[in-house]
């Protein structure tokens, strides 16, 4: 019937949309062009990566020369010894700064890689993790632990575990608010998500504040405006876990993402349950922050900012997109915590300042440009 065959026909073109890889204004760049900018972005990010890597090591309080880093780096590496006169400089660059780098570059990847979910769940180019409210239940979990030793017989662990759970128990919250019986709707749940931020917020206010140990107190008021201060080889392995099961998940759903961002109608006509997908994204993305929050504390911007970072790399396709999103979230972390540690020595600024004040503007171009594309199309 041509009824059928219009439909037919409706779903060949979202198909072949989908596969020529759209960008944000719904145009479609040549592929080779897509490919040539992939692979300048991926290649150019990753030399930025290990020029900042290396910056990273070699400055701060204490500044030690690149070649010395490097040397120490390989010495590490290869088993091999210092000199008794560069012992000092060793414990600096290896077992104080090198943990802290690395987990700038695997947080700010991870980071990145939430943001990208999260945008294209609630089909909302300014959407990041704390819209949803799940940095903020990450944040009452990690504060239960530092301030009242919640979960303290799990050790080094603790810390991970609560956040995490704080941030799980912040999406069944939300997600059982914003529930409809058409699912969850992506407006419901970027209302929802954000009044539940805002209690959960209030919640580690007051958690703070009645803390018996005033110390504690203060310590973890600075580590939830985002600080790597406390970095150390064991935290390593839970965010290089948290940080790779992302990448890998996202990865692997990359197709989905792209049929889920054109909205619920493509999603179902291509065999797609947005419903049941956007709850597998959500507990992923909660799992997630919860084990970054735990780390580095509330740090905002990195899943705002990056994700439209690469879009203007790459175009929009999230099989390109979370390609180029953790190699350039890795940079900016890196680069934010760099400045942090070094823009007043010997005192510290909050990484969350750092990254707020470059995401702050953005965030208002994004506004801007938002407006005017409403009025051009009005």
């Amino acid at each position: 019937m041509p009824r059928d065959r219009l439909a037919d026909s409706a779903i060949s073109r979202i198909r072949h949309v989908l596969v020529r890889q759209p960008d944000d204004a719904g145009m479609s760049m040549p592929t080779a062009q897509h490919t040539r900018s992939l692979i300048l972005a991926v290649f150019g990010g990753l030399a930025a990566l290990v020029l900042l890597t290396v910056t990273a090591l070699a400055f701060g309080t204490a500044d030690v020369p690149w070649r010395d880093c490097l040397r120490f780096l390989w010495a590490g590496a290869s088993g091999g010894s210092v000199p008794a006169v560069d012992a000092a400089n060793y414990r600096i660059v290896v077992e104080s700064r090198l943990p802290r780098v690395l987990l700038a570059v695997l947080v700010g990847a991870g980071l990145s890689v939430v943001g990208v979910i999260v945008q294209a769940m609630v089909r909302n180019a300014l959407a990041d993790p704390y819209v949803l409210g799940i940095s903020s239940g990450a944040s009452v979990g990690a504060t239960a632990v530092v301030v009242y030793g919640a979960l303290g017989t799990l050790g080094a662990y603790a810390l991970s575990l609560s956040a995490s759970l704080g941030a799980l128990a912040a999406t069944a919250v939300v997600y059982q608010i914003a529930r409809t019986p058409q699912g969850l709707v992506p407006l419901r749940l970027v209302l929802v998500g954000t009044a539940v931020g805002y209690g959960l917020s209030a919640v580690t206010t007051v958690l703070v504040f009645l803390a018996p140990n005033g110390e504690a107190a203060r310590s973890v008021m600075f580590w939830l405006l985002g600080s790597l201060g406390a970095s150390s080889w064991d935290k390593v392995p839970v965010a290089l876990a948290a940080t790779v099961i992302g990448i890998l998940c996202a990865g692997g759903l990359a197709r989905q993402l792209n049929a889920l961002a054109m909205g619920d109608e493509v999603s179902a006509s291509l065999g797609l349950d947005a419903g049941r997908f956007r709850v597998a994204l959500f507990i992923l993305s909660a799992a997630m922050t919860g084990c970054f929050v735990s780390i580095c504390g509330a740090v905002g911007f990195v899943g705002l900012v990056i994700p439209h970072a690469a879009r203007l790399l790459v175009g929009a396709d999230h099989r390109r997109v979370l390609t180029v999103a953790p190699v350039l979230g890795a940079c900016f972390l890196v680069a934010a915590d760099l400045v942090a540690r070094t823009a007043i020595p010997p005192q510290e600024l909050p990484l969350g300042a750092i990254t707020a004040a470059v995401g702050v503007p953005v965030f208002v171009g994004l506004m801007r440009r938002r407006a005017m594309s409403a009025g051009a199309v009005g």
